[in-house]
């Protein structure tokens, strides 16, 4: 399993971001590659510690199923739904998403574990280490993919 602790991950991930150009088009769903960019920071910003979104009854109900079949090295379901929290519908600046999505990614792998919010998420609940590392590289690899990199 990929891990965002890994350095070689790490920057394997970031080759495939500075892949992507600001024509490329989603292989499915609506997002444009700028909005998927700004998207891609939000769940790591929550990991962080950064982004605090409520918790919803949804989530506390579900959250905890979903993140066991979330957590696994299996790609992601093609039409998954997204939080209104992480949602993006303005358009951005692709370059400056491309850097941010990046950087946020370089500063989870420089925080490590310590770095790690200590707040429960806001859909999943609590979470360990591993999961934290298991969504946010799953998340990143589910939206990659969904524009071919």
């Amino acid at each position: 399993m990929r891990s965002l602790f890994d350095r070689t991950d790490v920057d394997h991930i970031v080759e495939r971001i500075a892949n992507l150009k600001p024509d490329s088009k989603a292989l499915r769903g609506t997002m444009y590659v700028d909005q998927m960019l700004a998207h891609c920071q939000q769940p790591l910003r929550v990991a962080l510690g950064e982004l605090k979104p409520k918790r919803t009854l949804l989530g506390a109900l579900i959250g905890p199923i979903a993140k066991k079949k979330l957590t696994t090295d299996q790609p992601w379901a093609k039409d998954m739904p997204t939080d209104k929290a992480f949602l993006i519908i303005d358009r951005r600046k692709f370059a400056d998403e491309q850097r941010r999505l990046s950087e946020i990614i370089r500063r989870f792998n420089a925080g490590g574990p310590e770095g790690l919010s200590k707040t429960p998420h806001p859909f999943f609940g609590k979470l360990t280490v591993r999961e934290w590392d298991a969504l946010m590289s799953n998340h990143l690899d589910h939206h990659l993919r969904q524009f071919g990199v």
